[in-house]
């Protein structure tokens, strides 16, 4: 079966989504789709459901200048279908493959300090302070100590046990290359019946 006879995003259409999503039409602090999969990925795994439209307008960040409602209605289906096709692979216990390289290492020749795989995490730990209360209120330990790598990979916390953990490199690219599996634990924890 293909993605589009299953309802789940394809290549093109990601391709679609990700050229939209760098368009003149969108605000210049929209996230990208790098950062829209960070965060449908806690809204995902969020242990309340985050309404579409919140997320919609934490990614947007303002109304978009749509071409006509035919494009608005376009491209809004597919953010709700990557959304949906994020949600089926965890919940299928599929390691989600995430749009960017597991690594924090930096191209020395790019001026760039931000990998691709920061914009992920801090777009997820937007998700996550989206409902921050109920991610954290039963077992917080548990939750930040599930959460570090991304936590580390975010470069958002001053803490010194993730400062420490930023400093080490091979600790730190190791973590990163946790993320995938880590999502899955994740969302075990808050939607497994059995947990």
């Amino acid at each position: 079966m293909t993605a589009a006879s299953t309802g789940l995003i394809t290549e093109a259409e990601l391709d679609q989504l990700e050229a939209f999503l760098f368009s003149s039409a969108v605000s210049e602090d929209a996230l990208d789709l790098i950062g829209t999969h960070g965060l449908l990925c806690a809204v995902n795994i969020s242990p309340v459901k985050v309404p579409d439209q919140e997320w919609l307008d934490l990614l947007f960040d303002s109304e978009p200048k749509w071409e006509s409602d035919a494009q608005k209605a376009e491209i809004i289906g597919l953010l709700r279908k990557l959304n949906h096709t994020i949600g089926h692979d965890l919940y299928n216990d599929q390691e989600t493959l995430l749009p960017c390289e597991l690594t924090l290492d930096t191209d020395e020749d790019e001026d760039e300090d931000t990998t691709e795989l920061t914009i992920w995490a801090q777009s997820f730990m937007e998700g996550v302070f989206m409902r921050e209360e109920e991610w954290f209120g039963d077992d917080e330990e548990t939750v930040a100590g599930m959460l570090l790598p991304i936590m580390v990979a975010s470069e958002l916390f001053d803490d010194t046990e993730i400062l420490e953990i930023r400093q080490d490199r091979a600790l730190s690219e190791e973590m990163a290359e946790q993320i995938p599996e880590l999502l899955v634990d994740l969302f075990l924890y808050y939607h497994a019946p059995d947990k």
